[in-house]
């Protein structure tokens, strides 16, 4: 059952009295009406982001700052505010479940300070990025993901991580810097990153790559907001009075997405998925239509495709070798 967890039921309690609190304090039912768009979109927004390596920001960052020309930078903010309670909920449910091995989580231990590294980077370096193609960039991100995500037969099936040598450790390093400058620029990325390279280089189980991208990019969403709220100061009122119209949508419908995960055959919800993705960078490229726009768009949807299938595919090839020999054998 999706409450049996009583540490969850307490998460959900506990989260749920202080948004109560603080919607209170800092917010009002006229403001939740004017601005219901916010806890509409999070419906799916957070749905996706506990159901696939896609975090709820896949949605939000293109829907506002595409759909409703909200500023880039504050689309960001939002996807990793937001991002801060429902995958954080997602992440507890997940780590609560009665026979949950949380050993196996153990790398996170290293893998968020590295991501963390990253992000702080790319707030640094990257941010002048003209607004069109960090906005081309991420739709050809999540579009190629997925699509990759869905047609490829990249079954893993270690339920742990497995990290031999140098190389293993440096490309898990770059992967996760990766990662983090992709959350400063778009408020997420980093689980879509590190899925790849835990089905691909270490034929983890999809369900448990899943669970430590979701776990990753939960950790820099909180941290990244802390950076933003305490070292930058950036964070304004409009911006929490916004959080805390989705809040209480995320805090139940990203473990509700980890829940469907453990339950159903999601490959038609994620077939649903694609065709979003599919509609939100067309919808990019025929509003205030451009040649700029067309050439980022789609020469890093081939790139980015590229990327993706080839490293996915890789796992099914080897799986197949392996099951020829052990018939053989």
């Amino acid at each position: 059952m999706f409450f049996e967890s009583r540490i969850f039921r307490g998460w959900y309690g506990g989260m749920m009295l202080l948004w109560v609190a603080l919607f209170a304090a800092l917010n009002s039912i006229p403001f939740l009406l004017d601005h219901w768009h916010y806890p509409a979109i999070m419906v799916m927004g957070a749905f996706v982001a506990g159901l696939t390596p896609e975090g709820g920001g896949a949605v939000a960052f293109p829907v506002l700052s595409v759909f409703f020309d909200i500023k880039r930078e504050m689309a960001r903010d939002f996807s990793l505010m937001i991002q801060s309670v429902g995958m954080t909920s997602a992440s507890i449910w997940i780590l609560s479940r009665k026979g949950r091995n949380v050993a196996a989580y153990a790398p996170l231990l290293w893998f968020v300070p590295v991501s963390f590294l990253g992000f702080v980077l790319g707030m640094l370096l990257l941010q002048a990025i003209p607004v069109f193609i960090i906005q081309a960039l991420f739709l050809s991100l999540i579009l190629t993901f997925a699509l990759a995500y869905v047609s490829s037969k990249h079954r893993g099936e270690r339920l742990v991580l497995k990290a031999k040598g140098p190389l293993d450790h440096a490309m898990l390093v770059g992967v996760l810097v990766a990662g983090g400058m992709c959350a400063s620029l778009f408020g997420t990325g980093a689980d879509i990153v590190l899925y790849t390279m835990l089905v691909t280089r270490f034929r983890m189980d999809e369900k448990v790559a899943t669970h430590m991208s979701i776990m990753v990019m939960a950790a820099i969403s909180i941290l990244g907001y802390g950076y933003r709220f305490f070292w930058d100061g950036d964070i304004t009122d409009y911006q929490v009075r916004t959080w805390l119209c989705a809040y209480p949508v995320v805090l139940f419908m990203a473990p509700f997405g980890s829940y469907i995960l453990h339950k159903l055959n999601v490959e038609w919800m994620l077939r649903g998925i694609v065709a979003l993705n599919i509609f939100q960078l067309g919808y990019f490229n025929l509003k205030n239509p451009s040649w700029e726009k067309l050439a980022w768009s789609s020469g890093s949807s081939v790139v980015l495709f590229a990327i993706f299938w080839f490293s996915l595919a890789h796992i099914a090839r080897q799986t197949e070798r392996q099951r020829i020999a052990a018939e053989a054998g």
